[in-house]
């Protein structure tokens, strides 16, 4: 297997410095509960063709990635809170710039000179959200939160206010943009784990006796310092020299394709160095390795191992459970299918959610087995974890914009060579 994923990774990488068609680099790692099954890497961090070569510890901006990690960190605290708090707990008293959010019903008419008869001017209509927040809602997409910047109504009703904050201010005002709908009734890609993080920091806090923990701190303890994580954290520059080495050999800057030509430019990640509050949706920065260390863990809990798991199997198994109902799953396929969430699965693929990423509930042909959960980054790194099958694959690539066609087409050639090759191998073993 090992010499046909390399094979695919170095078809893939640009030579020179004509990139159309091309990558300048990706680390690919397989792993199952037992451990690495592969690991491999290809090309470079950078234009430049004499740049560092990209491994898999380069360190890249995980954008979306940060979710499994970030819904990882969530189940951790609610095994070691419950009963006081729990996936269905209504978290609006302890974070009450959450429950204080009103839901968007739609906007006043207003006449051609930007009047209306009672004065509205086309202003947004905010009702009061009377219903709960949960921690399975924010996890699962179903709070009536969206993005506002990807979001045309929100971006309205930002104009109308006058706010100038959104959701990469990495700011309680960032993110308090009003529901889309009321919480569970639909499904919509918001920024429910970036409120699940601060739901960690308040009941942290209300414990007493260690004084205010951030998200980070919570991760490095209950999470990074058990996995072994040694290069992931929410602050670049931090992640960049733990370990000793280099900080430019091990960055990866984000390159951003072309639209008309096809090739690569100097890019830039569009999120803050130092955020003023962490986000749990899209604020960490990791490797391809790290990242496979957590997938491990999820898999063995999975398994039902108990001995050195951040979290224990009922726990991930709740969350590799389908978690929406009719209407919800309909919203839900609407939308990963047409934004490319799930770009990697044949689009009458029947979906729903886990907690913590996206399900296919059938099998994909030549590829992952129904019950796997998925989700990906801004800057194209895309991971999965198939339980049925054990396994689990992420790919760590650097690229702007989102849902780039060259990564996708490598990343269908990577996952089908993996099951072509090693799980046909295994089922024979078994029988």
């Amino acid at each position: 297997m090992a010499e046909t994923l390399n094979e695919i990774l170095n078809n893939y990488i640009a030579n020179d410095t004509t990139t159309k068609d091309k990558l300048l680099g990706a680390a690919f790692v397989v792993v199952n509960k037992d451990g690495i099954l592969y690991q491999g890497a290809a090309g470079r961090t950078r234009l430049a063709p004499d740049s560092p070569t990209f491994t898999t510890h380069s360190i890249a901006w995980l954008a979306s990635g940060t979710k499994l990690i970030t819904t990882t960190t969530l189940m951790h605290l609610l095994e070691h809170s419950a009963p006081t708090l729990t996936l269905d707990t209504d978290v609006r008293p302890l974070v009450p710039e959450l429950g204080a959010l009103p839901i968007l019903s739609g906007f006043e008419p207003a006449s051609a000179d930007g009047s209306s008869s009672n004065g509205g001017s086309g202003a947004p209509i905010l009702t009061p959200n009377t219903q709960p927040i949960t921690l399975r809602q924010l996890l699962t997409h179903t709070s009536g939160l969206g993005v506002d910047v990807a979001d045309p109504d929100l971006q309205r009703w930002a104009a109308h206010v006058g706010r100038t904050a959104n959701v990469g201010s990495c700011t309680l005002e960032g993110w308090a943009a009003p529901l889309k709908f009321a919480p569970g009734a639909a499904w919509y890609y918001g920024t429910g784990p970036d409120w699940a993080g601060q739901v960690l920091e308040r009941a942290v806090a209300a414990r007493g006796g260690g004084g205010k923990r951030t998200l980070g701190e919570y991760m490095r303890e209950h999470v990074f310092g058990p996995l072994g994580l040694r290069a992931t954290g929410f602050r670049r520059r931090e992640v960049l020299t733990a370990g000793g080495e280099a900080a430019d050999e091990r960055w990866v800057p984000v390159a951003e394709r072309d639209a008309e030509t096809g090739e690569f430019k100097e890019g830039r990640v569009p999120w803050p160095e130092e955020p003023v509050l962490e986000s749990g949706g899209a604020g960490l920065y990791s490797c391809a390795e790290d990242y496979a260390k957590v997938m491990q863990a999820l898999l063995r809990a999975a398994a039902g191992e108990e001995e050195g798991l951040v979290v224990g199997k009922d726990t991930v198994r709740e969350m590799l459970r389908p978690q929406l109902n009719e209407t919800q799953r309909e919203w839900c396929k609407g939308i990963v299918f047409k934004y490319g969430s799930a770009a990697e699965l044949p689009p009458d693929t029947p979906v729903d959610s886990g907690i913590g990423g996206i399900m296919n509930v059938a099998d994909v042909e030549g590829k992952r087995r129904k019950g796997s959960i998925m989700w990906s980054g801004m800057a194209n790194m895309r991971w999965w974890i198939d339980p049925e099958t054990g396994i689990g694959g992420v790919l760590l690539v650097s690229v702007l914009p989102y849902c780039d066609a060259t990564v996708l087409k490598m990343y269908d050639e990577l996952e089908r060579a993996v099951y072509g090759e090693l799980v046909p191998r295994w089922k024979g073993a078994s029988q």
